[in-house]
């Protein structure tokens, strides 16, 4: 049956895959957007993850649209990357803010209609630095690892009640910030990754989509890699 989808960060990139294949799948989808543009084929509002009254807009605005959320893909993030030495905490607090608290403020607002509803699917999308590391990314990978944790938390408070909570942990994808890479570094990347190339952002939907899916129903907690097998072992 279509359900109300909620794609946070999906005017591009992955986030933008994942609204495409839950409308495929005949879901009603809505999308937030920060910077950029509001792609045309979607019901879209601006939300500033930083900012619980601005989340709140944004859900009373998608509800009144569409109805309550059910399916809540939280895809928004930035990057600042730094090493340790010349990292201003300014830098770690603003990406942990929005890449970690955001996620909070968005599914403490979200999870109240799921609880009612008695049904939910959630997915948290993190990243394979989040095991592995990454120079110069310590505050990014602290966010994304978060994640992890703070999902599977969820998970064992929200089980009873119907809703799934999951991670997908992309490795290195075909988006903005991958063509922000050197060809050197690219290179080194793709050295680690046994499939041998980068992934399309499609990709990473397909498996979102099916964690969000009713065949997903058993399956919560779990942290799902589509990273070319690069994260193997972590």
């Amino acid at each position: 049956m279509p359900r109300s989808a909620l794609v946070i960060g999906g005017n591009r990139g992955i986030g933008l895959a994942v609204a495409r294949c839950l409308t495929q799948r005949g879901d009603r989808v809505a999308i937030t957007y920060r910077t950029g543009l509001e792609p045309e084929e979607f019901f879209g509002v601006p939300c500033d993850v930083t900012d619980l009254d601005s989340v709140r807009r944004a859900f009373d605005r998608v509800e009144e649209e569409q109805g309550p959320v059910e399916v809540l893909v939280v895809n928004a993030g930035i990057t600042r990357d730094r090493l340790l030495l010349s990292m201003a905490e300014e830098d770690f607090a603003a990406v942990v803010d929005t890449n970690l608290t955001g996620a909070y403020r968005v599914l403490r607002h979200a999870t109240r209609g799921m609880l009612r509803a008695r049904w939910g699917r959630i997915v948290l999308v993190s990243s394979t630095v989040a095991m592995s590391g990454e120079t110069g990314q310590a505050n990014y990978a602290a966010s994304k690892a978060g994640l992890i944790g703070f999902a599977r938390s969820l998970a064992r408070e929200l089980g009873t009640r119907g809703i799934t909570v999951n991670v997908v942990s992309p490795g290195l994808t075909d988006t903005a910030l991958a063509a922000a890479l050197s060809q050197e570094r690219r290179r080194q990347i793709l050295a680690q990754v046994p499939l041998g190339r980068i992934a399309r952002p499609e990709e990473v939907a397909a498996a979102v989509t099916f964690l969000t899916g009713e065949e997903a129903g058993y399956i919560t907690g779990a942290v799902l890699p589509v990273d070319g097998g690069s994260g193997m072992g972590h």
